[in-house]
């Protein structure tokens, strides 16, 4: 890694909520922390006193302020956070009454709308107050089937304003998969969409929706977006916009319900993980204000859907001002430069996508630079996968030479991030910036001992606010436990295999239960990826390990360009440019042509998947993959060759 010449470095002088942080935190305290690590290394060893102090400077809207910061527990996953603390979410999303713009919304068809803080507010306590009707009430469950709209953040606000329990999928999961995730948590009221648009053409999902109401048996809103049609004994949802009247908010306790996400079940039934009101939103507030120092001028994107919890990450932006920008359909319709185009017309001024995005436009040989100012764009975050080094090239040369590029890592399991961007620290080619505030991140090899400069798994070793409630019907806590403490006494094992470098920051290279083992050398899937994809004809990539004679073999599988074939001299450079830039340890030992990769709902390809199917195992849950139809293609290549 090249730490003497960074992408990126933040000006001598700037105004960031990091930099005024920090020196807020020397003052207070009478400390000497003079850059970002050490502010880290504080908020971690002191980890009681960083998150106390940041609930002061956070300045939420509570009705009974915490009598501890902490109360202790026997254990890591028992510890509660800011017992006795009451608010309300929705309230703290919705503090501004004002006229500036809240949320712009752009369809792929061009189409925008608008809303101002006022009117957000006034259409939420409307809608509020419908549910009430309905018979909502405090740890109730609404569901929803719906796109990226104004209208699924009013729904959002309007449940949470009732102390009622959020969870949301788009609206391409089929019926099976929606049923899966919603028939676990029983919810009294179904939101729904008619119909949604995707690369110019528009899917009914009425039938669906019928469907699922039937199966949940709770009264259903339909949004007649798309007006493909009506379902039967539903309630319209222009009817919901009609009342003045504006109830208290319903005020909960810090680790109270607020959202329940779904694992990619890609194992089995997806995992409901409950997230709390409070420690949602102090996070939330840390990464929006000090990582990415979002202001009320700031305009935030990101690309998402409904069903990943990036759009939960994004919605929290409400509460500190600023403008979100909402966009639904294909990113690469009509053009490949779409959400560009987007940035530039809106002037958006963080940007927010996935790896795989970043990479494809690099293949399609898009170049903003040429195209675009982006003058206000000053920000991209990247996340759902590892960003390879040749993104940050792509990046700096062909979209926007001065932007800070931050690929952040989390996930579903804490509804926020281990690892963030941060403004006042340079960014170097391939790595994760920094650990999070507050948050005892670490890599540590099998033996559960800390590792530096080489790859291990991403653990946590100290409590955060965060951390999920539990998951949905695990009453005794087992499933819970078994899934983030059992691999190393009362430590949080993310699943991540990951490396922390010299300048702090971090290398993610995949999921470790995806990790390679050819030989007993842990390979992250990542490492093979950023080397493949430096071979012009290949598109995409999936590397997995098959059982073979006692030990493990390496098998990739490469999408080419249409004009490509899988010849001899091609498999010959794929390997050689692996030997050269990774090692002969990466090299796979078979390389074969598919026409698709698997991949989840939102985005990430599942190795798990296809190694199950070229291990001749049962994949337990196609649902949870958007296109189950590719693993055809993997299926009788169970002694596979080149040829």
């Amino acid at each position: 890694m090249d730490l003497i010449n960074p992408l990126w470095t933040p000006r001598a002088k700037q105004d960031s909520a990091l930099e005024t942080f920090l020196n807020d935190v020397n003052s207070h305290f009478g400390l000497k922390l003079s850059n970002y690590h050490e502010l880290w290394r504080w908020s971690v060893d002191d980890i009681e006193q960083f998150w106390e102090y940041w609930w002061q400077q956070a300045n939420l809207i509570v009705s009974h302020q915490p009598s501890d910061t902490l109360r202790k527990a026997n254990s890591f996953e028992k510890h509660v956070w800011f017992p006795e603390a009451k608010l309300n979410f929705a309230e703290n999303l919705l503090r501004y009454r004002d006229e500036n713009i809240a949320i712009v919304f752009r369809g792929e068809d061009g189409s925008r709308e608008t809303l101002s803080y006022k009117n957000l507010y006034e259409k939420t306590a409307s809608v509020a107050n419908k549910f009430q009707q309905l018979g909502v009430q405090k740890g109730d469950r609404i569901a929803a089937i719906m796109p990226n709209r104004p209208e699924t953040v009013i729904a959002m606000l309007a449940a949470s304003w009732l102390g009622a329990i959020w969870s949301s999928c788009s609206p391409d999961f089929g019926s099976d998969g929606i049923l899966e995730r919603f028939e676990q948590i029983q919810p009294k009221l179904l939101v729904a969409v008619d119909g949604y648009q995707f690369k110019g053409k528009t899917f009914s999902i009425c039938e669906k929706v019928k469907t699922i109401k039937q199966k949940l048996a709770c009264d259903c809103i339909l949004l007649n977006w798309q007006q493909c049609g009506t379902v039967s004994e539903t309630i319209d949802w222009n009817k919901l916009i009609s009342s003045d009247i504006s109830l208290p908010f319903e005020q909960l306790a810090f680790n109270d319900p607020l959202y329940i996400l779904f694992s990619s079940g890609t194992t089995g039934k997806p995992k409901c993980i409950v997230h709390g009101a409070g420690g949602t939103l102090l996070q939330h507030l840390k990464e929006h204000r000090l990582h990415t120092d979002i202001k009320r001028k700031d305009v935030l994107f990101y690309f998402t859907t409904c069903g990943w919890m990036m759009w939960n990450w994004l919605v929290s932006g409400l509460a500190s001002g600023c403008t979100l920008l909402l966009f639904d359909g294909n990113p690469f319709y009509p053009n490949a430069d779409t959400l560009m185009q987007v940035a530039e017309e809106e002037a958006i001024t963080v940007f927010g996508t996935s790896a795989k995005y970043i990479s494809a436009l690099a293949k399609e040989g898009v170049s903003p630079v040429e195209r675009y100012k982006l003058a206000k764009l000053r920000t991209i975050l990247s996340t759902g996968s590892p960003l390879v080094p040749e993104s940050y090239d792509y990046v700096y040369q062909r979209v926007k030479p001065t932007v800070q590029l931050s690929s952040i890592s989390g996930g579903t399991d804490i509804v926020s991030c281990f690892a963030l961007g941060c403004p006042i620290l340079p960014v170097y080619k391939g790595e994760l910036q920094c650990r999070g505030l507050g948050m005892a991140v670490d890599v540590w090899n099998q033996d559960g001992h800390p590792i530096k400069n080489e790859s291990g798994e991403l653990v946590c070793t100290k409590p955060f606010p965060s951390k999920p409630v539990g998951f949905w019907n695990d009453t005794e806590g087992t499933r819970y436990h078994d899934a983030y403490f059992n691999r190393f006494t009362n430590v949080w094992c993310h699943g991540d295999w990951a490396a922390i470098t010299d300048s702090g920051g971090l290398i993610i290279t995949g999921r470790s239960d995806a990790v390679l083992n050819p030989g007993g050398v842990r390979i992250g899937t990542a490492e093979i990826y950023r080397q493949v994809e430096r071979v012009p004809a290949v598109i995409e990539s999936i590397a997995i390990s098959q059982d073979w004679e006692g030990d493990a073999r390496i098998i990739l599988f490469v999408i080419l360009r249409e004009e490509e074939q899988l010849t001899d001299a091609l498999r010959s450079k794929i390997r050689e440019t692996i030997r050269k830039h990774a090692s002969p340890r990466h090299i796979p030992e078979i390389i074969l042509q598919v026409r698709d990769i698997p991949r989840t709902r939102s985005g990430k390809i599942t190795e798990l998947a296809v190694r199950d199917v070229v291990n001749k195992r049962p994949v337990t849950n196609t649902e949870s993959i958007a296109n189950p139809e590719s693993l055809a293609e993997f299926k009788n290549r169970y002694e596979l060759t080149d040829q």
